[in-house]
């Protein structure tokens, strides 16, 4: 009988997760959830098929909602169709193009310098504010500069 509850609760809180995204209204950050994720020309799975995602927690940019279907952008500025059951709604950011950038201790320019971040590193974000983002990079983590990476909104507050 505990088997079964525990089961229940477990399937609950798989569908409350996509549903939860299905309430958010566009434009919002999101990340792709899983290892695999194609993008489509439309929303439905007889659309073709465009770019097939290998890479999970890439941060993405929901544009639009459509039943069970969210026009999504990429960082690279690809738009298409995306099953709102491939995406989550944990916060991540990719480093931009350019030169390595700096993650420090503390979110000031005079801060200690953790590590650098070359362009394309994903890490998780979890607090914005101010004009810095405290990220997460594998065990590693610090504080980058919000213009550093793609993934969060101008001035937006991140908690």
């Amino acid at each position: 009988m505990f088997v079964r509850g525990l089961l229940t609760a477990l399937l609950i809180i798989a569908v409350a997760t996509p549903a939860a995204a299905q309430d958010k209204k566009p434009p919002y950050w999101a990340s792709i959830a899983s290892g695999q994720a194609m993008m489509r020309t439309g929303p439905a799975r007889n659309y073709p098929g465009t770019w097939l995602y290998q890479r999970r927690d890439l941060p993405i940019r929901v544009l639009q909602t459509y039943p069970n279907w969210r026009l999504i952008e990429d960082p690279d500025g690809t738009q298409g169709w995306m099953l709102v059951t491939l995406l989550s709604d944990r916060r991540t950011a990719i480093v931009r193009k350019g030169e390595p950038r700096p993650v420090r201790v503390e979110p000031s320019d005079g801060a200690k310098v953790r590590y650098m971040a070359e362009q394309g590193v994903v890490g998780r974000i979890d607090k914005c504010g101010s004009g810095w983002c405290r990220i997460a990079v594998g065990n590693r983590q610090g504080y980058i500069r919000a213009s550093d990476i793609w993934g969060v909104g101008e001035n937006e507050v991140v908690d």
